[in-house]
């Protein structure tokens, strides 16, 4: 396999230098080399589980316990999501510069061992929805629907990174529901930022591709936006701030919360307001600098308790 999958994959990863070569291949389906989609995922599950969390409560094990559990059900998620995204989109995928090198287009697995790959993955996603409580197991469950359809939004939509923003904030929701047993205004209030966030940072994203996705006829928002991508962005990026506000009223956070997620506002305004729609690299590093906004904004949401 070659050491550079794709255009955003470091030239020598670290799955490169300690991964067996017969592994290798399927540890790039998951992305586990790109770790930011991971955060993304990760972070409205935490951010959720914090809010939550009785403002009498200290922290105790079973606060670790499901920040535990939500990392890892992340990592295997995200992966099974990358893996169905492959499968989906693995002809496209060989005519993008950025992608024709992900190990399906490039012949390094086949078809076939991916369908087994992502049903090892769905089964160890199982082990970890397991440990939930029951209510909490229905809540992700609902999710699968929208990870199945968002990989085919680009062939029938502007706006797929809505879709992905259902998807991958879906964590919002089931945070909460893990804590409480229960659903109220508060997650589904943080869940619609989360869509809000998405829709910023993978419109940005969809900018390296923008070239591509014209010619081979798939669908974005960064081409149904163009050039006035910026201020659009920046309005996805007030929507996050001003929801997520309004989910931390109703879960009756403290004061503290607001001033600390006004600066993690300010991390998100920084990327419209400087991003270069034009120059691929720079929408990557921008894409990639939102995991600052994601720990700030968790920062706000303890300080929130205090």
């Amino acid at each position: 396999m070659r050491a550079v999958l794709d255009s955003d994959t470091t030239v020598s990863s670290w799955l490169d230098r300690w991964v067996p070569a017969m592994v290798r291949p399927y540890l790039y389906l998951m992305r586990l080399d790109r770790p930011i989609g991971t955060w993304l995922l990760l972070f409205p599950c935490w951010w959720s589980v914090v809010m939550a969390w009785p403002g009498d409560a200290a922290p105790d094990w079973h606060l670790l316990t499901l920040f535990v559990l939500f990392g890892l059900g992340s990592v295997i998620m995200r992966g099974a999501g990358c893996v169905i995204n492959d499968l989906t989109d693995h002809r496209f995928d060989g005519m993008v510069a950025r992608t024709a090198g992900r190990p399906l287009p490039s012949g390094a697995v086949s078809r076939r061992q991916t369908f087994l790959f992502l049903s090892f993955l769905l089964f160890l996603g199982l082990l970890v929805l397991w440990q939930l409580n029951p209510f909490a197991r229905l809540v992700c469950l609902a999710s699968i629907p929208f990870v199945v359809i968002y990989p085919f939004m680009k062939r029938i939509t502007w706006w797929p990174q809505f879709w992905l923003g259902i998807a991958f904030n879906w964590g919002a929701i089931a945070g909460w529901a893990a804590v409480r047993g229960e659903l109220s205004l508060a997650p589904f209030l943080l869940h619609l930022a989360g869509i809000f966030w998405s829709l910023g940072y993978d419109t940005i994203y969809a900018h390296q591709d923008k070239d591509d996705d014209r010619l081979i006829g798939v669908k974005s928002s960064a081409l149904r936006l163009g050039d006035r991508t910026k201020p659009w962005v920046f309005g996805f990026y007030s929507l996050t701030v001003g929801l997520t506000a309004a989910a931390g009223w109703a879960a009756g956070l403290g004061p503290w919360f607001y001033p600390m997620l006004a600066v993690a506002g300010l991390q998100l305004w920084w990327q419209a307001l400087t991003v270069d729609i034009n120059n691929g690299p720079d929408c990557l590093s921008k894409f990639r600098s939102t995991r600052w906004y994601g720990w700030l904004c968790l920062l706000s949401f303890v300080a929130g308790h205090v």
